[in-house]
């Protein structure tokens, strides 16, 4: 589904180049999904803005079911903290929005609006505002405008990141019914191991000063996961282990 290939990226800031990505290498499969898991700093969000099409990268190349990546597409959209929606629309139009353009009938295009705003729980939501929603009902709405444009590919960067533990943790359990239902691919950028391990089916981990992957780790457990079981948390230690968060020794090439 997706193919990054020797992406680099730098920015020129107050005169000087800050190398940001160096030659970043890695795949994602049809119905995965994959966490990018690092630092603040090491490339995260520029790496998936550059998979998004929002940025071009100065070296490399990115595909999307083969096809080069050059700009934005409907094909992939991108879920960010700030759930984006317009205060003066009510939920059935904001779900809407992302429709607006497309060629399919009125009846096509409430039922996916419907069907989506079903598979996050909110269709007895329909006519209220953002306003009048919490901040875990308005992230609902982002997924459901999200998945009512029928993406292969769903960008996520910290979606959850603002939300209470209890709203996080929900979310993250209809995030996973919904994907086993559709199959979409998704690509998460998390500064939270313990998510990165309950979501993916692999975790890529991240260095900074150039960014780049130097570790993939594939999470063999089933799907819903528990958190409190000794299989959870042997991944999650293994990944505190290479942030050096567990007493491990010192190995200054991680932390570079």
């Amino acid at each position: 589904m997706i193919d990054v290939q020797r992406v680099s990226k730098s920015f020129l800031s107050n005169g000087m180049t800050a190398h940001v990505l160096d030659d970043v290498t890695f795949h994602v499969k049809k119905g995965e999904i994959v966490t990018l898991l690092g630092h603040s700093g090491c490339g995260k969000s520029t790496l998936l803005n550059i998979i998004g099409g929002f940025i071009q990268a100065d070296e490399g190349v990115v595909k999307l079911q083969e096809n080069e990546v050059e700009r934005p597409t409907r094909n992939c959209m991108m879920l960010f903290q700030q759930q984006n929606l317009l205060p003066w629309r009510n939920v059935f139009n904001n779900v809407a929005l992302g429709l607006e353009n497309e060629s399919i009938s009125k009846k096509e295009k409430y039922n996916r609006i419907m069907d989506a705003l079903t598979l996050v729980g909110l269709e007895q939501h329909v006519q209220q505002f953002p306003r009048e929603l919490s901040g875990g009902m308005q992230q609902r709405v982002a997924i459901a405008r999200a998945f009512a444009m029928d993406p292969k590919l769903i960008l996520m960067d910290e979606p959850f990141a603002a939300l209470d533990t209890f709203n996080r943790y929900r979310l993250q359990d209809e995030l996973l019914t919904i994907q086993t239902r559709k199959k979409t691919t998704m690509l998460l950028v998390t500064h939270d191991i313990d998510e990165a391990v309950y979501l993916s089916d692999r975790i890529l981990i991240m260095r900074s000063n150039p960014g780049k992957i130097y570790k993939e780790i594939t999470i063999s457990l089933s799907k819903p996961r528990d958190r409190s079981h000794a299989d959870f948390q042997y991944y999650r230690k293994q990944i505190l282990d290479e942030f050096q968060f567990s007493g491990q020794k010192y190995e200054p090439e991680y932390l570079i």
